[in-house]
């Protein structure tokens, strides 16, 4: 199985090199499934429910979010109808929305998707590890389901790093987001698990993480109250991993970086069918 994760989609730009590639990457790299974050893509703050039917017409199949999920208050009634959309796993329980969910790929494949924030330097919610935890309690990998993908919307380095090594040989994929900018860490952890601290976002990198660079500058400048924030407009990166998935053991083969327009580096994995 054949699954590409992309990072934290930032406003118009980032939109617009998610719906122009993901028609591309998925018949070029063979894709079995197409997760996206998608929790700034409305103008930067949270999503709506055109915008994930645009992405879902482009080929993604499900979409997490972080800590700007009710940005947009018209999320609150449109994420229980829509189940291909997640927020994080760890809200109160009685919060709108699923924080995972099981999916199937065109070849009957099942694969867990769980989205959960972390809580260093984030919100106050409940304990992550416990969530997950909790969440892959019955499944199987390999038997029940042929994937566990988890999104770790997180801000601590430290925090990531430690949910990949817990979750190490029982998930196939644990990737961080929300720091929009992609490390250099992706790798195949001890026991099999593929693993990236933060995949980076799909946005203009011209930018402070994805905003327009000069009312963050003046607030780091002045520390004085500025306009809202607004996304650069310029040419976006689309940043990702693609990971290979043993169907049999549902463990992680491999995990490759990939980098598509805007000024970053570009990486493109050429890979043969599987």
């Amino acid at each position: 199985m054949r699954i590409l994760f992309c990072g934290d989609v930032v406003g118009r730009s980032g939109r617009e090199v998610i719906t122009h590639y993901i028609p591309i990457l998925s018949e070029k790299l063979y894709l079995d499934f197409v997760i996206v974050n998608g929790e700034n893509a409305a103008s930067g703050f949270g999503i709506t429910e055109k915008i994930c039917q645009e992405f879902y017409r482009s080929g993604v199949q499900a979409i997490t979010t972080g800590n700007h999920i009710w940005d947009q208050k018209e999320t609150i009634k449109f994420i229980e109808r829509d189940p291909r959309l997640l927020r994080p796993l760890n809200f109160p329980s009685k919060t709108p929305g699923r924080g995972f969910n099981i999916f199937q790929t065109s070849k009957g494949g099942k694969i867990l998707i769980i989205n959960v924030m972390g809580r260093l330097f984030m919100e106050s919610l409940d304990d992550p590890f416990a969530a997950i935890e909790q969440a892959i309690q019955g499944h199987i990998l390999g038997t029940t389901v042929q994937a566990i993908i988890v999104d770790f919307h997180a801000e601590a380095t430290s925090e990531k790093m430690a949910m990949g090594h817990f979750l190490d040989g029982r998930v196939s994929l644990v990737v961080g987001t929300h720091t929009h900018v992609p490390t250099a860490d992706y790798q195949i952890l001890p026991k099999r698990t593929a693993y990236q601290t933060d995949v980076g976002m799909c946005g203009d990198y011209n930018s402070v993480i994805g905003m327009e660079k000069t009312i963050p500058i003046d607030r780091f400048v002045r520390k004085l109250p500025t306009e809202r924030m607004a996304p650069a407009e310029g040419p976006a990166t689309l940043c990702g991993v693609c990971v290979d998935i043993d169907d049999k053991t549902g463990l992680a083969l491999s995990i490759k970086p990939v980098r598509l327009n805007g000024i970053l580096d570009q990486i493109c994995p050429d890979l043969d069918k599987t």
